[in-house]
């Protein structure tokens, strides 16, 4: 191929043996083949992709706060791992569905 077509942008076709050569590789590699006019139907553009990212929207919005706790009970939530920011709140929300209760 001649390499300063190359750089101005313009491409030469493949030569039937170089095409042949190409499709003989694609037809003895099990983990490729050909991209079919349905799979080209099915794909879907990358700025679309990059934009469903990241975690679900949850059903009720957190308010972020800055709190001061005593270290043991931070120590105590995070030695459950991963998650521990949920668990708390979760027990916390626990608590107050208790006090509603008890004046309602």
């Amino acid at each position: 191929m001649n390499i300063k077509a190359k750089a101005k942008g313009r491409f030469e076709r493949n030569s039937a043996a170089e095409e042949a050569r190409i499709k003989a590789g694609i037809a003895a590699d099990p983990d490729s083949r050909e991209l079919t006019a349905k799979d080209f139907a099915a794909m879907v553009p990358l700025p679309e992709v990059m934009k469903r990212r990241g975690r679900p929207k949850a059903a009720t919005h957190r308010v972020p706060v800055t709190l001061r706790l005593e270290p043991r009970v931070v120590e105590y939530f995070r030695r459950g791992g991963r998650g521990w920011q949920t668990r708390m709140n979760d027990t916390l929300a626990r608590y107050v569905a208790r006090q509603q209760r008890g004046h309602a």
